[in-house]
Parts: C-alpha cells; sequence; structure tokens
C-alpha cells in the first residue's frame, strides 16, 4: 500500500467562526482516513508475515519462509553478518567450508544453529555430516557441535549448533567483537555429491544477574515414566523447526511416508525431563523383509542445538525405540562436560524428528506406515533464572502450553502473535477514531447550544453528521 499524505487545502476567503471550525474538522477527516490506511496497512502486513510453507524449490523439508538468502565466505574476513533471531538460508558444496559473522558483546550467550538438508534419496556413510563451530578473532574455538547421519546412511535433515557462553572464571572468547561461524561438511567418496541446503540460525540469550550453582546433582531421576494415557490421538508433523507441529504429553498418531521426516515440538520447562519413544506400526502387506535402521528418532534443543538420536529397524512387526533417558533441564547443565546434558541447558520448546528410511518403499511399497508418539514431560516447573532481559526462546509461556494443548504448528503460533499486534494496532486506531468523533459530538452540541442562544446558526446550517471532508 501507498503512503498516503495528508493535506489540509486552504480556503482563500474568510468562512467566519463556523467555516474555520469546518476546516479543523477536514483536517481530523485527513487524519482518520489516515488512520484507516494504517490500519488496513497492518492488516496487510499481518497477511504478509513469514509462515511455513514448502520450500519453493520443492524440497521436503519445510524452511523458514522468512529467511534471509545469505551466501557464506571462503574465508573469515569475508564473512557476511548474522543478526540475532534472524534466519538465513545458503547452500554448501560437499567438502566445503563457509564463514559467516557475529558481533557479540561481552554479556550475553551467543547461538548459531545450522540445519543440513540434503536432498532426499541420497546415500549417506556414517562419518558423513556436519561441524558448526564459532571463533573469535585469534582463531581460538569457543564451542563446536558435530552432527552426523550415523549408522542410519540415508540423507535427511540434520542439524547442529555453535556457542559463545559468558563464564566467570574464563577468559576465553569472553570480549566483545567480531566473531566467526564457521560451518563444515564431511562426505565420504561413495556418498551423493550433491550440494546441500542450509538453513541457519542466530540466537541471543541474556546473561543473569546472579550466577547460580555450577555443580550438578550427583542423583537424578533417569526411571522412565509409564506410558501416558488417554490412548492416541491424531497430529501430523510439520515439515521443518519452523512449522514443527506442538505436542504435550501424551500419544499421538501419525502417517509417516518413506523417506519422510516429521517435525513436533514440546514445551520443556525449567525443572521438567522430556521422554520419548516411537513405535512403528505392523505392515498390512504381509511382508517381513528387514530394513535396517528404518526410523531415526532426533531431539534437538530450545537454540536447534542436537541433543540426541535413535534408531530402530523394520521387518513388517512392531518396532519400538526409546530416546535415552536424560538430566531434567537447568541452567547449571551448561557447565558439564557431557553433551547430552549440556544441550539441556535452557527451557522452551524441544523439538522431535522422526525419519522413515526410504528402503521401506523397496520393501514395502510407497505407502505410508502408521507411526506412534509417546510423549511423557515429568517433573514440577521450576522459576527460571534471574535473566538479565527477556528470556525470549528460553521460557515455556501460557500461550505455548495452549499451543502444545491445540496442536498448532510453530508458524501458526508465531502468526497468532503477529497477528495480536495488529490487532493491538488496530484497537489503538479504533480509540483514536471513537475518541475523535466523542470529540466532534461534543464540539457539535456546544456549538449548537450556543448558536441557539444568539438566535440561530451565526454562519451556516449546523452539521451533526462526520465531517464533510471524511
Amino acid at each position: 500500500m501507498k503512503t498516503q499524505r495528508v493535506t489540509q487545502r486552504v480556503e482563500t476567503r474568510r468562512l467566519g467562526a463556523w467555516g474555520s471550525e469546518t476546516r479543523r474538522l477536514g483536517t481530523w477527516g485527513g487524519t482518520m482516513r489516515a488512520a484507516g490506511c494504517l490500519a488496513a496497512a497492518a492488516v496487510f502486513m499481518a497477511a504478509a508475515l513469514p509462515g511455513a510453507a514448502w520450500a519453493a524449490d520443492g524440497s521436503p523439508y519445510g524452511f523458514d519462509s522468512g529467511a534471509t538468502p545469505i551466501k557464506g565466505a571462503a574465508t573469515s574476513l569475508d564473512a557476511r553478518q548474522l543478526k540475532a533471531g534472524q534466519s538465513y538460508r545458503d547452500g554448501i558444496k560437499k567438502d566445503g567450508k563457509l564463514y559467516y559473522r557475529v558481533d557479540l558483546d561481552d554479556k550475553q550467550n551467543a547461538y548459531v544453529s545450522v540445519v543440513a538438508v540434503p536432498k532426499s534419496g541420497g546415500k549417506a556413510e556414517y562419518g558423513d555430516g556436519i561441524k558448526v563451530s564459532l571463533q573469535d578473532g585469534s582463531g581460538a574455538q569457543c564451542g563446536y557441535q558435530d552432527s552426523s547421519f550415523e549408522s542410519a546412511s540415508f540423507t535427511r535433515p540434520i542439524t547442529a549448533y555453535a556457542h559463545r557462553t559468558i563464564e566467570a572464571d574464563s577468559s576465553t572468547c569472553q570480549q566483545a567483537g567480531a566473531y566467526y561461524v564457521l560451518v563444515e561438511r564431511t562426505s565420504k567418496a561413495v556418498s551423493t555429491p550433491d550440494d546441500w541446503d542450509l538453513e541457519i540460525r542466530y540466537v541471543s540469550e541474556p546473561g543473569v544477574k546472579q550466577t547460580g550453582p555450577t555443580e550438578l546433582p550427583e542423583n537424578w531421576p533417569s526411571a522412565s515414566p509409564p506410558p501416558p494415557g488417554g490412548g492416541p490421538q491424531k497430529r501430523q508433523g510439520g515439515t521443518g523447526f519452523h512449522d514443527a507441529i506442538s505436542l504435550k504429553q501424551g500419544e499421538w498418531r501419525a502417517d509417516i511416508k518413506p523417506g519422510e521426516t516429521l517435525f513436533y515440538r514440546v514445551p520443556v520447562d525449567w525443572g521438567q525431563q522430556i521422554f520419548t519413544t516411537a513405535e512403528l506400526g505392523s505392515s498390512a502387506t504381509g511382508t517381513t523383509e528387514y530394513v535396517s535402521n528404518a526410523l531415526v528418532v532426533s531431539l534437538d534443543n530450545p537454540a536447534r542445538g542436537h541433543v540426541d538420536q535413535d534408531t530402530v529397524s523394520y521387518d513388517g512387526k512392531p518396532a519400538t525405540l526409546a530416546i535415552d533417558p536424560h538430566r531434567p533441564v537447568a541452567f547449571e547443565n551448561r557447565y558439564s562436560s557431557n553433551s547430552y546434558t549440556n544441550a539441556l541447558r535452557f527451557a522452551g520448546w524441544y523439538y522431535l524428528s522422526a525419519t522413515l528410511s526410504p528402503e521401506i518403499a523397496k520393501a514395502y511399497g510407497d505407502e505410508p506406515v502408521p507411526l506412534t508418539l509417546r510423549v511423557s514431560v515429568t517433573g514440577t516447573a521450576k522459576a527460571g533464572p534471574a535473566y538479565d532481559g527477556d528470556a525470549g526462546p528460553f521460557k515455556v509461556t501460557a500461550d505455548d502450553r495452549e499451543a502444545a494443548a491445540s496442536g498448532a504448528s510453530g508458524s501458526q503460533a508465531e502468526k497468532s502473535d503477529s497477528m495480536a499486534l495488529v490487532a493491538a494496532a488496530g484497537i489503538g486506531a479504533g480509540t483514536v477514531l471513537v475518541a475523535g468523533l466523542g470529540v466532534w459530538t461534543l464540539a457539535g452540541r456546544r456549538r449548537a447550544a450556543r448558536d441557539a442562544a444568539r438566535g440561530g446558526p451565526q454562519d451556516g446550517p449546523p452539521q451533526f453528521g462526520p465531517p464533510t471532508a471524511w
């Protein structure tokens, strides 16, 4: 929508008190037209907000449609800057290396995640994958994470992140300045050589006003809870992190096609644990052919850092896997040298993704296989750390729990928040309009009373409708 200029017409002749008032009301009418235009523009902008969408290139992964295209550099000094809270898209060649830049202060923690998306149906060897690392200007490594396809030798989306964490007793990577994100791809000679798409996201975590304990308790609840009750409920997964379908504790039923990856997200608060099992249903074809590592289920944290994964083989009979039990979500987990525990460092949306091997199609056909996810969230939610600012994605809100109950996708929840802002803007514009009409009505009544006391209108007939300039 084009910007509308509000102008005031200047009369060359004197119109008297009533005419002068009409000019002022005309200006108010122009203001109301501008308010209406702004409200309409707000609605239009809300409709254009990025939501989850199938990638324009036909990729089965649902990229964030609001992601900004970017080109990684071959050297650190040529690296383009990433901004906090923004998603980006790029691509990486076989055995490629790409640099990006982030400018950090000396107070906030920084996390840069990379989702690598190969073309579906490709071959991957055990060591194939990506490494994401964060370095300072001297080349010192602040943090890194590797992610690979491991024993499931078929391509699928995988994620890894690197972070810079502020620590009182550390001198490495604590200063403000330019830092560099390095993304490295490793592929064996026999692996599919096609380029991989990348979805990159940089988020920051505020520092804490007061440092809490850094030691982890020796004992923690490691026994798996009983399966959640209530029976299975239908909830088909999303196509990526951006449109992951929200889940709460329960038993969730979906259908998954060979080569397909389904994405879900579960709110896990401070002090809580997430337990997940996945079951493939029996085949209706009667086939009993064995497919190794037929289903892969991964768990990733709110910054899209990898936590853990497991696989199960399939022979046409029911097959079940369970993600290993891990410690409750706690701020002090970040001080652990155990990679699984270290990744459970903040509250927020934890992501589950399930991928069915394309080899299933050769043995059982292209029809989807029934999949059940059983999700348990145990423990009483605790107060989080005293962040020196908004926790951003590292918290669980009442809206998050509502989204988990309703099954809203991440993009739907984001759009709902945006529409709430638009509604607030619309209410604000409406309030201005109503207030303006009240002022106009009051002024009209006062003029009518004044004119009546003088024996009638002085400069023209009384006007009780909206100003003529509307």
